[in-house]
Order: structure tokens, then C-alpha cells, then sequence
């Protein structure tokens, strides 16, 4: 079968990447598809940063290739939104709910706003769709840490991408803000067939959503369903050591991991961001 619906929106072939002496992962094959929900899980240090960096074009690898759609990744490239980790505004930010949200629409150009009615309407469309149009005009330093979180994907959706990546959307965030933000993260994917690349410590907030997760760690990986890779066996084997794997009540606990600062700690400042 031939035509876009055939055609990953993300591929890896024989994907590396180092950092320093230290390989965070090699020989990585990789296709997510249109629709489907990704979630990268591992312990700090592992690079499921970098790997987000990769989709970005803001990192090269160290051998393979990547490709979105079938083409080349591109520094900026309008077929991605981006939801980077939570960082609060200061308080006295001069910047509207609003026009943070515009910021996804025409923020890569200079001057004066083109069509602005046209791009007030989408902005207004993008706030309903995020639940915050009660609060459009409000300064983004005065909104709590999860209004802030849903501009953030309102953002990252505006260009309607064909590949939502998520660095950590959900920390710091309280359950409720977890919830509604995972619930349209996941709308958007399905709606929107958009693949999603979810990177997080924590699965559970998502389990409902995920198609499969890939786990990085030690520089190693394993893909899969979550019911095949969040396994005690599996763990075990990435992390070089017991790890139980307990499911209970729709819920995965993992006891007994590997302190990360045990792996990495000869580059625990230059990892940070990985």
C-alpha cells in the first residue's frame, strides 16, 4: 500500500547517539506512525531529551538516519509542535494568555501580524480547544502552573503538526492538570492523526493513551506495548539488576530501580538535559 496513511510519521534506521565516550543508544529502528502515541520512559541521563532533540533537527546523530514523513529533519520545520517542560513565567511577564498562544501561528515572523482577524480566530479556536478562554487576556505570569501548561499545548497545536513531541509536559503539575492535559494531548492524536512522542518518568497518568512506550536506559533500549515492556523481566535485563514490576489496580509500580546517579554520575553536569 503507497500514499500518506503508508507512511511513518517519524522513522529511525540504525539511529546513535553519544554523548561524550558514553552511548545513549545505537542501532535504534524506529517507525511511529500517523495517530500513534508514543511514550518514552528511563531513568535522568538516558536521553530521552536528546532524542526530542533529534526530531528537532537541534541534535545530530552519531550515525543512522531520521526522517519525518519520509523527509529529511528540518531545524523549525512547521510539521512539528513542541511542548517543552514546565518552566512558570515570572509574575510580572508582559505577555497575554493570548498572545502566547499566537506566538504557534506566526511567532517564526517578524513584523506586523498578517490577517490578523483571520489569526484572532484561530487563537480564540485554540484557547476554547484548551479549555482558557476565561482567561485569554490574563497576564501568563498570573495564571497557575497548569493554565500556563495548556497554553503551552494550544501553542504547540497551532500549526495543526503532523508530530506533537512532549518533554515532560505534566511535571509539577497536580493530578487534575495531569488528566486534562494528557486527555488533549491524546485528542489531538486522534482527531488530528498526529503521532505523539511523549517523554516521561511517569507512565501511569498516560497508560490509558499509550500505543507502546520505548525505555531507555544504560544505553540500551526495548520497544513494545507497555504490557510487554513494563515487565519485570524486561527491566531487569536494561537495568542490569532485579526490577520489580508490579500491576495493580490499572496502576504499574516499578520497585527497586537503580539510583541514575549510579550510571551516570562521572557526567552528571554535562547530562543534564539529556
Amino acid at each position: 500500500m503507497t500514499g500518506q496513511l503508508s507512511t511513518p510519521a517519524v522513522s529511525l534506521r540504525g539511529a546513535c547517539l553519544q554523548f561524550g565516550k558514553r552511548t545513549l543508544w545505537r542501532d535504534l529502528d524506529l517507525d511511529i506512525n500517523p495517530g500513534e502515541f508514543l511514550a518514552v520512559l528511563g531513568p535522568n541521563g538516558s536521553g530521552k531529551t536528546s532524542f526530542l532533540k533529534v526530531l528537532l533537527g537541534l541534535q545530530e546523530l552519531h550515525a543512522g538516519t531520521v526522517s519525518l514523513a519520509g523527509h529529511p529533519v528540518e531545524r523549525g520545520s512547521r510539521s512539528i509542535g513542541y511542548i517543552p517542560q514546565q518552566k512558570s513565567f515570572a509574575p510580572d511577564t508582559p505577555l497575554r494568555a493570548r498572545d502566547l498562544v499566537g506566538l504557534g501561528l506566526d511567532g517564526h515572523r517578524w513584523g506586523l501580524r498578517v490577517a490578523a482577524g483571520k489569526t484572532n480566530r484561530r487563537i480564540d479556536e485554540l484557547l476554547e480547544l484548551v479549555g482558557a478562554s476565561d482567561y485569554a487576556k490574563v497576564s501568563v505570569g498570573q495564571l497557575s502552573g497548569g493554565e500556563q501548561q495548556r497554553l503551552r499545548v494550544a501553542q504547540a497545536l497551532a500549526s495543526e503538526p503532523q508530530v506533537l513531541l512532549c518533554d515532560e509536559p505534566l511535571l509539577s503539575l497536580d493530578l487534575h492538570h495531569q488528566q486534562a492535559v494528557s486527555s488533549l494531548i491524546n485528542r489531538e492524536c486522534h482527531e488530528r492523526n498526529s503521532a505523539v512522542v511523549f517523554v516521561t518518568h511517569e507512565i501511569n497518568p498516560i497508560m490509558d493513551y499509550v500505543d507502546r512506550v520505548l525505555y531507555l536506559a544504560g544505553g540500551r533500549f526495548r520497544v513494545g506495548p507497555p504490557h510487554e515492556v513494563m515487565t519485570t523481566e524486561v527491566l531487569s535485563d536494561l537495568y542490569g539488576s532485579h526490577v520489580e514490576v508490579i500491576h495493580a489496580n490499572g496502576r504499574i509500580v516499578v520497585v527497586g530501580l537503580p539510583d541514575a546517579t549510579t550510571h551516570f554520575h562521572d557526567d552528571a553536569h554535562a547530562a543534564e538535559g539529556l
